[in-house]
This record gives C-alpha cells, sequence and structure tokens, in this order.
C-alpha cells in the first residue's frame, strides 16, 4: 500500500503540472489501481477527475480519447467498436475484472509504461499519438522509446481509417497478467507487428513488419515474418515465463495474429 501525505484536486491541467514539478515526490495518482500494489510514498498525490479528461470523441479525422478515461469506458465505447475491427475494447475485456477495469485510466497505464500493458501493444499497431502538456503530441512509440521525465499525459489520438487490427495473447489464466501479447495491424497490405510483456514494454517488430510489407503473403511468408519478430525482439525472464519461451511463443500468438488479420479482409 502507497503512504500519501497530501491530495490536491487541480482544477486546471496547469495548476496539476505545476504541483508536479514542485517536489520529487509529487505524483499523478491516475486510478491508483497498480500504485496500491507498492510501498511508495508520495507527498502530494494530485488527482485529476476535475479536469474534464473523461471522454471518448470523433470528428472527420481522428478519434480522441482523454487520459482519465478508463478501460472499462474503452471496453465499452460504441466508436471504438465499431473501429479498427473492435480490437481497443478486445484488448482490455479481460483484464481481472470490470471492478478493476473501472479504475483503471488509459493515461497512468499508458504513461507509465507498463510492460505487462494489453492495451499499449494495441495502441502501436494504431499508429497512436500522445498528448503531453510540456512534451506536446508525438507518437506513441517516440514516447516509449524516451527518457522518463515529469509530464501530464492527457489525450490520445488515433486517425480514423480502415485499418484492420487484431490483439492475441498467452496467460495462464483468463484474469492474469499477460505472459506475452501481440497486436498486428494491416492497411492497404502495409503491416505494423507490435509484441508486449516480454516482459519488457510493447515493441514494433520493425523487420517483421518491413518483410511483410514488400513480399506476396502466403503460409510461407506468414511463417518466415513470425520467426524473424522472434530474433528481432529482446526476452526476458520473470515469474511468469522465460524468455526461451516467450521468444518461441511469439512466433505462435504472430503468426495467428497474422492469419487473423488476412481474414478480417
Amino acid at each position: 500500500m502507497f503512504t500519501l501525505i497530501n491530495l490536491v484536486q487541480p482544477d486546471t491541467v496547469e495548476e496539476a503540472y505545476r504541483v508536479l514539478t514542485e517536489k520529487k515526490s509529487n505524483a499523478i495518482l491516475g486510478g491508483c489501481a497498480f500504485l496500491k500494489m507498492g510501498s511508495k510514498r508520495i507527498d502530494t498525490g494530485i488527482e485529476l477527475s476535475k479536469l474534464n479528461l473523461n471522454y471518448i470523441k470523433e470528428d472527420d479525422s481522428h478519434i480522441e480519447i482523454g487520459a482519465y478515461t478508463t478501460f472499462r469506458d474503452l471496453e465499452k465505447s460504441p466508436i471504438l467498436n465499431y473501429y479498427f475491427n473492435g480490437v481497443i475494447p478486445k484488448s482490455v475485456a479481460d483484464i481481472i475484472g470490470v471492478q478493476f477495469r473501472s479504475i483503471v485510466t488509459l493515461g497512468a497505464s499508458v504513461y507509465s509504461k507498463y510492460g505487462f500493458s494489453d492495451l499499449i501493444p494495441t495502441l502501436l499497431t494504431l499508429n497512436c499519438e500522445v498528448e503531453l502538456f510540456k512534451g506536446g503530441r508525438i507518437p506513441l512509440e517516440e514516447f516509449l522509446k524516451s527518457a522518463y521525465e515529469k509530464d501530464i499525459l492527457t489525450k490520445i489520438f488515433l486517425k480514423k481509417n480502415h485499418r484492420i487490427a487484431v490483439y492475441k495473447n498467452l496467460r495462464n489464466s483468463k484474469s492474469d497478467y499477460s505472459i506475452l501479447n501481440v497486436s498486428v495491424s494491416n492497411i492497404d497490405s502495409k503491416y505494423i507487428i507490435a509484441v508486449g510483456a516480454r516482459p519488457a514494454v510493447a515493441k514494433i517488430a520493425k523487420k517483421a513488419s518491413e518483410y511483410l510489407n514488400h513480399g506476396n503473403i502466403n503460409e510461407d511468408t506468414l511463417e518466415k515474418a513470425s520467426n524473424i519478430a522472434a530474433e528481432e525482439l529482446d526476452f526476458g525472464d520473470n515469474m511468469r515465463g522465460s524468455a526461451e519461451y516467450r521468444k518461441a511463443m511469439c512466433c505462435v500468438l504472430v503468426k495467428r495474429a497474422l492469419k487473423e488479420v488476412l481474414e478480417c479482409r
């Protein structure tokens, strides 16, 4: 359980950022779902419920999702169930339980760059952009590679198009954390393959994606692309699985995801 000394609920993002940067031990609270599992001491916790960042909306070109939106909101959203083969709702639907998904927030999960995240690999394959109060609007892939710096993730953007995407995972049980997860998307015969829970944060398999983008798609090329993905990415050990096991399962999940994307055409 974390220790919280003070709590503030700012009325503006500017105020939230000011408090956040006043002291090293100040922190954004988010939904606190994962924070409660640790023993962190927070001098001032910053709760963002007054900033109206819980929303999912669309315009002619993009879907915009506020950082305070919960996974349950993502799961139930008619907009997200309509676009991209409903891959975002599918990627969060089995995370622990409804009560848990009702408090976990998009912004906290993405900003924390959780290696076990089921959502991040999916967002990578959708060419997601994140907007930071200080850092501005940048691709999610760039944000994940960046060094840690205190900032506030306020929203994400997804370009509206006819991209087809699927999500696959391997778990010991339905409500457990993923041992490995994979997302694959395709638009105009251009593929993006992302692998997460390695157990490091999700990463795009660029060589495998590029290989598919320059060849005929058949059983042999799907097999080779899956093997390329497993070879180019790094895998590690933890209590849920070994690096060797994750590497082997990467081949299996990537191939399954690619086949499903092709079937969705």
